[in-house]
């Protein structure tokens, strides 16, 4: 019986898949469960396992766009498992015919030197070292001084000539490509990657994007982090990262601040009472967002594993569509590549993001002295359209109190109670 697999929905509104990669070839036997390709949809990368067992018939190529419940291949379930002998055997006989094989190239190989070896002394004929040049070539060469050794002879027996030494070209003009490899490949791309770059032309055209920022004095959470981290991690088996202390600063910046908690939808404005936190992940088909939800109701704790979860997943290709879906502000960290600055893109239809950079020791004024800090410099891009720069520049001064004074204003002066120690 052949069953037919379909196209499973990836998640709601999404109606077409694209076959990224087939992980089988047709006639092939598959196992039960056993995946047989990737999918991509415009927000993630899919595994399709077999629905049963037996010898698959493939009915799209890779790169194909085919609709949620189309039919993409055939599995005969009577078919039996083929066995490995067969295929032993088959190699045994290649491999004991190969001595002869060789034997027949060996000798066709002697027959055909035989025949290009030259006969120049017997036939009377001049013969020439290879690359030597004619005199006419020698003394185009030695006005251009160019090395016989850098010219590839054309005429007989590797014989340098005239049009040889008259293309040659001693040095490179300007603009003229050089020895050095020009190759180039062409990939195509993903849905996803396609997915995610017209979402952020889209961004950038239908926005007033803006962007603000300002600097954060992280030795607080320094200080916090030496003394606490390691009876964090081995109490709740994660590790107190910075991640925690800033999804809770924009939790807290948000609820000062709600217009950067909404979003425009046609000629109505949107404002949310929860705080669904989508964390930008570099993943293996490209960048990721999935979504913290309801941030406001975690512990620095809850946040950890959160973020853990969802990283790890979305690294391995494992998020699913809707763990990505929603969202009503974003937080990008830069500052794990080395990013000292940046202005993020807002993710639509999301009204702001907060962009980390990295954490730089700098001289910095405290009190009428020059003291050295880490500092992070902190962007938020924000849509102009609803959120105006009172807001903004507000919004992103809370976040920097937060940070700077952690103990009081996110922990509430009780740090070994927020974090469950």
């Amino acid at each position: 019986m052949a069953l037919e697999m379909k196209v499973p929905s990836p998640g709601e509104s999404i109606s077409e898949v694209e076959i990224a990669e087939w992980l089988v070839q047709d006639g092939d036997y598959v196992e039960k469960d056993q995946n047989i390709a990737e999918i991509d949809s415009d927000k993630a990368t899919l595994e399709l396992p077999a629905e049963a067992s037996g010898i698959i018939t493939l009915k799209a190529e890779e790169g194909d766009v085919v609709q949620v419940g189309e039919v993409v291949c055939l599995i005969d379930t009577d078919a039996d498992k083929p066995e490995a002998s067969s295929e032993s055997s088959k190699g045994g006989e290649q491999a004991s015919s190969s001595p002869s094989e060789k034997k027949e190239q060996e000798s066709s190989k002697e027959e055909s030197e035989q025949k290009t070896t030259p006969s120049g002394e017997a036939s009377g004929e001049t013969t020439y070292a290879s690359g030597s040049p004619s005199p006419a070539a020698k003394k185009i060469l030695d006005e251009k001084e160019i090395s016989t050794d850098d010219v590839k002879g054309t005429g007989r027996d590797g014989r340098i000539t005239k049009d040889d030494a008259v293309k040659a070209e001693s040095k490179p003009a300007m603009g003229t490509p050089g020895k050095g490899k020009r190759g180039e490949s062409r990939t195509k791309l993903s849905m996803l990657r396609r997915k995610v770059a017209e979402r952020l032309v889209s961004a950038k055209n239908e926005t007033a994007m803006l962007t603000t920022f300002n600097e954060v004095d992280m030795q607080p959470i320094f200080d916090i982090r030496k003394q606490y981290k390691e009876e964090f991690k081995e109490k709740h088996g994660v590790s107190l990262g910075f991640m925690s202390f800033f999804t809770l600063a924009v939790v807290r910046a948000l609820d000062e601040y709600p217009a950067v908690n909404s979003m425009v939808d046609g000629k109505e404005m949107i404002t949310y009472d929860y705080k669904d936190i989508s964390v930008a992940v570099s993943g293996p088909k490209g960048l990721m967002v999935p979504v913290i939800r309801n941030a406001e109701n975690l512990s620095f704790r809850g946040v950890e594993q959160e973020v853990k979860n969802l990283a790890t997943r979305a690294r391995d290709g494992k998020i699913t569509v809707d763990e990505m879906t929603g969202g009503t502000f974003t937080i990008s960290n830069g500052g794990v590549f080395g990013s000292m600055l940046s202005t993020p893109i807002i993710n639509p239809p999301q009204s702001g993001i907060l962009g980390m950079h990295n954490i730089v020791e700098r001289p910095v004024a405290i009190d009428g002295e020059v003291k050295i800090r880490p500092i992070m410099y902190v962007a938020l891009s924000y849509d102009h359209r609803i959120i105006d720069g009172k807001e903004s520049v507000g919004f992103l001064v809370e976040v920097k109190k937060a940070l700077e004074n952690p103990e009081e204003l996110l922990m509430d002066g009780d740090v070994k109670k927020a974090l469950e120690l």
